[in-house]
C-alpha cells in the first residue's frame, strides 16, 4: 500500500485539523517558556545550564518521574494499534499488550538505581560504555542507540500522519511536519527538564481523553454498556470468526495470534526502553530515593491503558462494524485500515461524532509529543555530549554545549521528519514497524545490561555480540519470511512467525555471542574505574563533604559548572570583565580541570565514592526492592494471571463484565498515580513558586512598578 492509497473518508475537515496541530504547538510552546521563566525565577533551574538540560540537575522527585515515564512509553501504540490488535485477534491482545509495557519499566528501574551506585556521574548510557570499553565500543552502542531512537521516534511520527491524513484528508506530508515542529521549539529551549513538565501535561489531558473514549463508547445506547456490548459481540460471533482462537471466539484468551503478537511486542518494547538513552537520562536526573518509587508507580499504572481502551473499542468495532452508522458500511474494515490503526478514530466517529475525532486528534498529538520530545533530549544528547563533546570539541564550554544541545534538536527534528515521509513512501504501517522494531532494537540489551553488572565481558565482545546479533536476528526473519511463504517482501515480513523467530534471534544470540568471546581471552574489570566520570559540576560535589545526594543545592551551587576540558592557559583581559560571566567560566573550567587531571591520576584505591555509606546502603535496598518489584511483575502478568486463562473457554458475561470494570478502574487509579499524585509529591515547590511570586508582586507594588 502506498501513501497515495491511504484510506480517508473525510471524518473532519481538513481546517480543523491543521488548526489542532499548529494550534497545539503553538500553546505547548507557551507553556514551556512560561514554566521555565518560572523555575528560573524561582527554583534556580536554569535550561541554559549543561546539568539542568540533560539530566534536570538529578533533582526530580517521584511524582514527576512517574509521571514522566509514563508519558514517555504511552505511544500512539498503547492507545490506537492496542484497539486495532484486539479487534484482530479478540481480548487476549489488550491484558498481553500491558504486560509487554510494565516489565520492561521495572526492569528499567532496577538498572537505573544499580546506575546510580556503580556510575553515579553518568549522563547517558553510551558514557558508561566509553568509560568501560573505550572509543569502538562507544561508537558501536552510539549507533545502536541513533538507530532505536531514530526508528521508533519516526515510526510514531509516521503513524501519526498516516492516522490524521486518514481521518482528515490533510496530506500525509503536511501532518508529518507539524507534528514535531511544536516539540522540536519547546525541547530546543526547555532540555530534559521541559520534558518532565510537558510530559505531566500530556499525561494528564491523555489519560482523561481516554477515560472518556472509553465511558462514552461503553454507555452510548448503540452499545448499551457491558453487558449490551457482550450481547452484541456474541450476536456476531458468525461474522467476527478469528482463525486460531478458540471456536473462532474474540471473547476468548486462549487466541495463537494474540500469544504471539504479545511476545513480539515485549521484545520491542524492551528494547525502546533498555536501549533508549531517553529512559536512563530519567532515571539519572531522579533523586536518589526516587528512581525505583517512580518508575514502578508509572509500570503498574500503565498497565492499564491498552487493557481497559483496547479491549472496549476493539470489541465495541467488532459489534457495530456492520451497522449503518459505522463509517466503512456497508463495507468492513480492510486489513490495510486494521493495520494502519484506523479501528479506534472509526469507531470513535460512529458513536461520538465529529467532537470525538477532534478529541482524537488530540489524543494522538499528546502521545506522539510525548515520545518524540524524550527522543530529542535523548539523540541531542548523544550527539552534543557523546560526540561533539567527547571526539570533537573535548574543551567546549558549558554554555557552548548547550547551544550545541540545542542544535542538535532542530538537527533531529528534521531528521526523523525525513526518515518519516520516506516510511510512508516505502509503503510502511505501524503493524509493519512492530515487527521490524525489535530486530533493529534487540541486539544491543542483554550486551549493555552486562556492561553494569558482569565484570567479566570484555571490550571485543561488547563491540562484536550486537553487531552479529543484529545480522543473526535479519537473517532469521528474512530466511523464516522466504521458507514459510516463498518469497520476501512487505506482505510475508508482515506475518508473525517469521517476526517473532527474527527478534527472539536478535534479543538472545548477543548473549551467546558475548559469552564465548569473554570467556576466550578472560578480562575482570574493576568497578571502581567508573567513578572516574565526572559530573557537569563536579567542582562543587568534591568540595562538598556534607551532601548524602545529588540534588540538595541551593541557588549559588546551581550555578557551578564543569566544562570537562583539558587545562588551558588563559590571558583574561578587562574587555572580557564585563558582567563578570567571562571570568566566572574561566575559573570554572580551571578548578574542573584540576578536578578531572587529580580524579584522572588517582589511584583506584584512593577513589572515593559521592555518596557516604549511608545513602549506598539505602541505594542497595532500592536495588532488592527494584529486582523483587520486577520479579513479582514478571510472574504476576506473565505467569500467573493470564495462562490460567489460556485454555478451552470463552468469557461468561459475568466474567467479562467484572474484567472490563477491573481494566477500566485501573485507568482511574493511573489517573490518580500520575497526575494527582505528582501534584501532592511537589507541593514544597508549587507552594515555593507561590510564595515568592506573591513576595514579588508585593514587592513591585511597594516599588511602584506593577499595578496593586
Amino acid at each position: 500500500m502506498s501513501a497515495s492509497d491511504l484510506p480517508n473518508l473525510h471524518l473532519i475537515p481538513q481546517g480543523a485539523a491543521y488548526g489542532l496541530l499548529v494550534g497545539l504547538g503553538a500553546l505547548f510552546c507557551g507553556f514551556i517558556l512560561f514554566a521555565l521563566k518560572v523555575q528560573k525565577n524561582y527554583l534556580s533551574e536554569d535550561a541554559e545550564k549543561s546539568e539542568m538540560f540533560m539530566v534536570a540537575n538529578r533533582s526530580v522527585g517521584k511524582g514527576l518521574t512517574a509521571s514522566a515515564v509514563f508519558s514517555s512509553w504511552m505511544w500512539i501504540n498503547e492507545t490506537v494499534l492496542a484497539a486495532a490488535m484486539c479487534f484482530r485477534y479478540g481480548l487476549a491482545v489488550p491484558l498481553w499488550w500491558g504486560s509487554a509495557l510494565c516489565f520492561e519499566i521495572a526492569l528499567m528501574a532496577a538498572l537505573g538505581v544499580m546506575a546510580k551506585i556503580r556510575v553515579p556521574y553518568a549522563h547517558t548510557s553510551l558514557e558508561v560504555v566509553r568509560m568501560r570499553y573505550g572509543r569502538v565500543a562507544h561508537l558501536v552502542f552510539i549507533a545502536l542507540n541513533l538507530v532505536n531512537n531514530v526508528f521508533g521516534c519516526a515510526s510514531m511520527i509516521m503513524t501519526g500522519s498516516q492516522l490524521i491524513h486518514g481521518v482528515s484528508g490533510m496530506h500525509f506530508i503536511a501532518a508529518t511536519i507539524l507534528i514535531p515542529v511544536g516539540v522540536v521549539l519547546y525541547t530546543a529551549v526547555g532540555g530534559l527538564k521541559a520534558t518532565f513538565l510537558t510530559d505531566y501535561l500530556h499525561t494528564a489531558i491523555a489519560l482523561i481523553l481516554i477515560i472518556y473514549f472509553t465511558l462514552s463508547i461503553l454507555t452510548h445506547s448503540m452499545v448499551g454498556g457491558l453487558s449490551g456490548l457482550y450481547d452484541k459481540v456474541s450476536a456476531t460471533a458468525s461474522e467476527n470468526y478469528i482463525s486460531g482462537n478458540y471456536q473462532g471466539s474474540v471473547l476468548t484468551f486462549k487466541s495463537k495470534g494474540a500469544i504471539i503478537w504479545g511476545l513480539i511486542i515485549k521484545f520491542g518494547n524492551l528494547a525502546l526502553v533498555v536501549m533508549d538513552t531517553a529512559f536512563w537520562q530519567k532515571s539519572f536526573a531522579t533523586e536518589v530515593k526516587a528512581t525505583v518509587p517512580g518508575y514502578n508507580i508509572a509500570a503498574i499504572a500503565v498497565f492499564g491503558i491498552p487493557w481497559g481502551l483496547g479491549t472496549v473499542i476493539g470489541l465495541t468495532a467488532r459489534a457495530i462494524q456492520y451497522t449503518p452508522i459505522f463509517p466503512t458500511y456497508p463495507g468492513t474494515l480492510t486489513s490495510a485500515e486494521v493495520n494502519m490503526g484506523m479501528v479506534m478514530p472509526y469507531t470513535i466517529k460512529a458513536l461520538i461524532g465529529t467532537k470525538g475525532i477532534v478529541a482524537f486528534i488530540i489524543l494522538c498529538f499528546m502521545a506522539l509529543t510525548s515520545s518524540v520530545s524524550s527522543s530529542m533530549i535523548a539523540v541531542s544528547s548523544i550527539l552534543s555530549y557523546d560526540l561533539y563533546k567527547t571526539y570533537i570539541n573535548p574543551q567546549v564550554t558549558d554554555r557552548v554545549l548547550v547551544r550545541v544541545s540545542h542544535l542538535t534538536v532542530i538537527i533531529h527534528g528534521v531528521f526523523i521528519t525525513g526518515i518519516s515521509i520516506a516510511l510512508n513512501y516505502g509503503s510502511a504501517n505501524m503493524t509493519w514497524i512492530g515487527y521490524l522494531r525489535p530486530i533493529v532494537s534487540c541486539p544491543g540489551i542483554i550486551p549493555l545490561i552486562l556492561t553494569l553488572f558482569w565484570s567479566r565481558q570484555t571490550r571485543l565482545a561488547a563491540i562484536v555480540s550486537p553487531v552479529l546479533g543484529f545480522f543473526s536476528g535479519l537473517a532469521v526473519w528474512l530466511a523464516t519470511a522466504k521458507s514459510m511463504y516463498g518469497t520476501i517482501d512487505m506482505a510475508t515480513t508482515s506475518n508473525q512467525l517469521p517476526a517473532l523467530y527474527g527478534a527472539i534471534a536478535s534479543c538472545f544470540s548477543p548473549a551467546i555471542y558475548s559469552v564465548i568471546i569473554s570467556l576466550y581471552n578472560p578480562y575482570v574489570f574493576d568497578w571502581r574505574e567508573f567513578l572516574r566520570i565526572e559530573l557537569a559540576d563536579e567542582a562543587y560535589l568534591n568540595g562538598d563533604s556534607e551532601r548524602n545526594t545529588l540534588h540538595e543545592r541551593d541557588v549559588q551551587q546551581h550555578t557551578r559548572e564543569d566544562p570537562d576540558s583539558e587545562k588551558p592557559i588563559y590571558n583574561v583581559t578587562k574587555s572580557e570583565e564585563h558582567s563578570g560571566e567571562k571570568i566566572q567560566d574561566l575559573e570554572k573550567t580551571a578548578v574542573a580541570t584540576e578536578i578531572s587531571t587529580s580524579r584522572a591520576s588517582t589511584d583506584l584505591d584512593n577513589l572515593q565514592h559521592p555518596f557516604d555509606e549511608a545513602t549506598l546502603k539505602d541505594l542497595r535496598q532500592w536495588l532488592k526492592i527494584a529486582w523483587i518489584i520486577f520479579i513479582v511483575i514478571v510472574l504476576i502478568t506473565f505467569v500467573a494471571w493470564p495462562l490460567p486463562l489460556y485454555r478451552d473457554y470463552i468469557f461468561t458475561k459475568s466474567f467479562f463484565s467484572g474484567w472490563t470494570t477491573v481494566a477500566i478502574i485501573w485507568q482511574f487509579g493511573a489517573f490518580g498515580a500520575v497526575v494527582v499524585y505528582p501534584l501532592y509529591d511537589g507541593r514544597d515547590a508549587i507552594g515555593k513558586i507561590i510564595r515568592l511570586g506573591k513576595s514579588n508582586i508585593l514587592r513591585r507594588a511597594d516599588d511602584g512598578t506593577c499595578p496593586t
